[in-house]
Order: structure tokens, then sequence, then C-alpha cells
């Protein structure tokens, strides 16, 4: 199997894309991109050698125009998959639509609970006893893509949105590795009618229940 590229983008400090780093993944990181020119994870990417660019906003008149110029460079590095570990754009249908299927993202909520910002306060607001992240595929519908893999974690009595960011944060770490490696061996695919597809055995976890049963 040729090795696989991919693209990732980042707007800050980019702890998921450190994440991928630390996962030596079966595939070549071809570049890091963002949005901000001072965002940290540029300065980790440069460190493990990675190339980097800088697309700012800003420097756009509109988001087509910004998306126009953000899909030039990505294609500059022909990747299989794009990744957004934290890219705090939205982005307009046709740059979606020109990497569907091979363009993720990670969203601090169980989808499709939570989609957008704030999603640690509003769970918190909510009283949900259960909360987490998923990875995605990206589609036009704002974090409404095909799910490809789920963590959950219980919200504590004393949960405060700082604290219960950092527990689904942990889980974030895990899994972003693991469907960006399911994507690299060819094992997590969409299918004709737009589901997750993904080559493993199904395997029984122990289920979490929160607060526990007495």
């Amino acid at each position: 199997m040729t090795e696989k590229s991919i693209v990732i983008l980042i707007s800050g400090r980019g702890s998921n894309m450190e994440a991928l780093l630390r996962a030596k993944l079966p595939c070549r990181i071809a570049a890091v991109i963002s949005n901000k020119a001072d965002a940290q994870g540029l300065e980790t990417a440069r460190a493990h050698g990675i190339d980097t660019a800088v697309v700012s906003h800003r420097d756009h008149a509109d988001r087509a125009a910004f998306d126009d110029a953000l899909a030039q460079v990505i294609d500059h590095y022909q990747p299989d998959v794009v990744v957004l570990a934290g890219f705090m754009r939205i982005l307009t249908d046709g740059f979606v639509n020109r990497y569907m299927g091979r363009m993720i993202n990670i969203h601090p909520s169980l989808l499709p609970a939570y989609t957008g910002v704030d999603t640690h306060e509003r769970a918190l607001r909510d009283g949900v006893k259960i909360h987490g992240c998923t990875v995605h595929f990206v589609t036009p519908a704002l974090d409404g893509g095909p799910v490809i893999i789920q963590a959950a974690v219980p919200v504590l009595s004393d949960d405060t949105p700082q604290t219960l960011s950092a527990r689904v944060l942990h889980e974030e770490h895990r899994i972003f590795p693991q469907a960006v490696r399911w994507l690299c061996r060819d094992q997590a695919r969409l299918d004709a009618n737009g589901r997750v597809c993904i080559d493993r055995i199904e395997q029984l976890g122990s289920t979490l229940i929160s607060p526990g049963l007495d």
C-alpha cells in the first residue's frame, strides 16, 4: 500500500495535531496550515520538521475567497486526507465538496448533540450526565457529517467547563489518531449512501452509566 499523506489545518495551540504527531501514524504529514500566523501549533510543527503555511482569513474579502486561497495551498501538497484539528473557520459548501470523503474534523461533543461552539458550557447547563467527543467526515452541514468514532465521559456533579473540557480533550487525543489511522489504511470510508464503513471487528466495550448504579 502506498503511504498516504495528510494536511492538518489548525487555528491555535494544536494539541490534537500534537496527538497525531505522537501517534506515529502510517502516513506522511505533508504540511500544517493555519489561518493565524501566531498559532502556537505552527512552531510545534516546524520543530518536527513539517512544512507550515499561513492563509489568513483577514486577507480575503469573504469566506469564498479565503477558501479558494486555502484550497490552492492544500492542493499544492496533494494530500490524501485533510484533517481539521481545531480549525476555527466555517467552510463554504464548495470547499467542503472539493474534499468530500477525505476531510475529517474532531468536535468536542457527542454529535449530533451540541454542534457549534461552547459545547461544554451548554452540556453543563442542560444537566446531561454523559458528554464526549466525535470524529466525523466533514459535509456542508455544520458538524453534521457521518460519524467515524466517538468517546464518552461522565459529567461530574462538581464539573466546570474547564474540568469537563480537560476530560473530553484527553479522549480526543485518543480517538483522533485512531480515525486518521483507519483512513490512512483505507479501513474507513463513506459508502454510496453516505454512511461510514469501517473494516474492523466490532468490539463489545463496557457500558458507561453516569451516575453509576447502586
